[in-house]
């Protein structure tokens, strides 16, 4: 598990060009084959920078079948444009599927396509699709990319309408929380058009295509952050709308009438949400001006973060409950069947008060009878049980419940106060030192969390082999049980209890003594001591942790866990 970087990447090609901090694009190939990229899809329409004419740069001759470095065997060409094709291919070595991006080495861009995959492979943010391999050989630069075959481009989402309020808003919080990371790295983007946005089927988006594209493309920018930031605000427009927010059509969407401008979208459409509307016209920036109503424009994604922070949080809608159908009753249950045309009803004789006759009057005599001699009968059954049971109480007996002199009584369960507490370090980094004291404080709110990885949930051992807090009870204790507030529910989060004779990371965990675990995929891990010993320090230790969301606080996506109100009771 490699924990995330947080190094600028400002990787300049060689070819004299700018660096690729101004540079970016788009995959063509992350999705399912038959989203295939047009060769109409027009930098212009997107309103970014202009395209370098490559030249006459023929794309290399390659056909199904064929290998690369023995191991990715391509299977379908998706797009053959300037100079370069995509495909989409099999890596035999781990049997998955793949995207390829192939150029002549020759091109006059090959070597900024081949720093833009390299810097965008550092970044290792799972909130874009991952460059795998980047090489030249044979003539070739070739960039293998993730290949996400349940994945939906937001262009074939828009084809059947605009997104619901909720989608909307989930599409443009995360794709601006990524850009804004992708910036603080030094990554640009500047192709960010709908086919390059990604709804996979757990619902999270991705983005494809980050600084490899504009380098396939010699797209650049004299502001890459502005560029991003207008081109997250034309998606947050299309998904309102299912308008292109320019004059020109684009991306299977009509664009706005001509001589119109840029009119806010719920002036295009009935009904979308006014937040969103503002939103996306702040970020729709026009040489310092907006057609926002009162707001100041948006020009860096981490801007467009900030506002959407602001915003009224928009929930998801409630699930709507069909009504069963109400039951039919066939004809013959309704009687319908075989039934004689109705007539006049006919007066039924009142029958005689019951047992009113002779026999009956008899009937009743006897019966009392019986009754009188059953309770007789009862009532001396009973008298005689209650004797013999008298009889056995005058015999000394000894009692046996928990209040017996001679029988451990129950011991009441007590919390064990927490006196102090540090974090653990086996290897590596800390987490937030400064942040333990916010697990115990006995507010819900705060918290400890740790950094976000790239794989999990099991943490790799060789790296990270786990996180965690060492507490101080203040004297030797006997711990029970432990419960522990999480914040990132999920498959799945894995914490071990061991005591130990310090707070000192120095002490590795093989040497403490384990006496308690549990794993738990909601908010709550409650752990009962199976091997019960006294000791002053316990140490907490989370060695698997969920995937978790990004959020406005600086946490990235990843696999991270953060605890609270931790208690212990003896």
């Amino acid at each position: 598990m490699a924990e995330r970087s947080t190094a600028a990447v400002d990787v300049a090609d060689n070819s004299g060009d700018e660096p690729l901090t101004a540079k970016a694009g788009q995959s063509t190939s992350d999705g399912m084959a038959q989203n295939r990229e047009r060769e109409t899809d027009s930098d212009e329409a997107q309103g970014s920078g202009g395209t370098e004419s490559p030249g006459k740069v023929s794309p290399p001759d390659l056909h199904s079948g064929h290998k690369l470095a023995r191991r990715y065997r391509l299977e379908e060409c998706v797009t053959r444009l300037d100079g370069f094709s995509s495909w989409r291919a099999v890596d035999e070595k781990l049997r998955r599927a793949v995207g390829v991006h192939l150029l002549p080495a020759d091109h006059p861009r090959a070597r900024s396509v081949l720093a833009a995959a390299r810097s965008s492979a550092l970044l290792g943010d799972p909130r874009f699709v991952q460059v795998l391999d980047a090489v030249e050989e044979n003539d070739l630069v070739y960039v293998v990319h993730e290949w996400l075959p349940d994945a939906t481009e937001l262009t074939a989402l828009l084809a059947a309408g605009p997104l619901e309020v909720h989608e909307a808003y989930q599409m443009v919080t995360q794709v601006a929380q990524a850009m804004a990371a992708a910036h603080r790295e030094g990554l640009a983007h500047l192709r960010l058009t709908p086919s390059a946005v990604l709804r996979t089927s757990s619902g999270q988006w991705r983005i494809r295509g980050l600084a490899v594209n504009a380098a396939l493309r010699g797209i650049s920018s004299n502001t890459p952050q502005r560029t991003d930031t207008e081109a997250i605000g034309a998606l947050l427009y299309a998904a309102l709308t299912q308008r292109w927010p320019y004059e020109n059509d684009a991306y299977g969407l009509s664009g706005l009438p001509k001589g119109v401008g840029l009119i806010a979208p719920d002036q295009v459409r009935a009904g979308v949400h006014r937040g969103l509307s503002e939103l996306a016209m702040r970020a729709l920036a026009n040489d310092g001006a907006t057609a926002s109503r009162h707001e100041s424009p948006c020009t860096t994604p981490e801007e467009l973060v900030k506002a959407i922070a602001e915003m009224p949080r928009i929930r998801p809608p409630e699930p709507a409950f069909t009504a069963p159908p109400e039951y039919q009753r066939t004809s013959y249950q309704q009687g319908s069947y075989g039934r004689p045309t109705p007539h006049a009803a006919q007066p039924v004789p009142t029958p005689p008060p019951p047992l009113q006759s002779r026999t009956g009057k008899a009937l009743k005599w006897t019966v009392s009878a019986l009754l009188i001699a059953a309770l007789g009968l009862g009532s001396w059954q009973l008298a005689d049980a209650l004797m013999d049971r008298k009889s056995d109480d005058t015999q000394p007996t000894r009692t046996t419940d928990g209040n017996d002199k001679n029988s451990e009584k129950t011991k009441p369960v007590k919390p064990i106060t927490i006196k102090d507490a540090q974090e653990y370090v086996a290897k590596g980094a800390p987490q937030a030192a400064g942040d333990v004291g916010k697990t115990y404080d006995g507010n819900s709110s705060t918290y400890w969390r740790s950094k976000s990885f790239v794989d999990g949930p099991q943490m790799n051992p060789a790296f990270k082999p786990g996180v965690g807090i060492v507490y101080d009870l203040g004297s030797r204790q006997t711990v029970t049980a432990a419960s522990i507030g999480l914040r990132y529910p999920g498959d799945h989060t894995t914490i071990g209890l061991y005591a130990t004779d310090s707070t000192s990371s120095s002490t590795p965990v093989d040497s403490m003594t384990r006496i308690g675990t549990v794993t738990t995929s909601g908010t709550t891990a409650k752990i009962t001591v199976s091997k019960k010993v006294k000791s002053q320090y316990v140490l907490l230790w989370i060695t698997a942790m969920p995937y978790g969301p990004g959020d406005q606080y600086g946490s990235n996506a990843g696999y991270k866990q953060a605890i609270t109100d931790v208690k212990f009771t003896g």
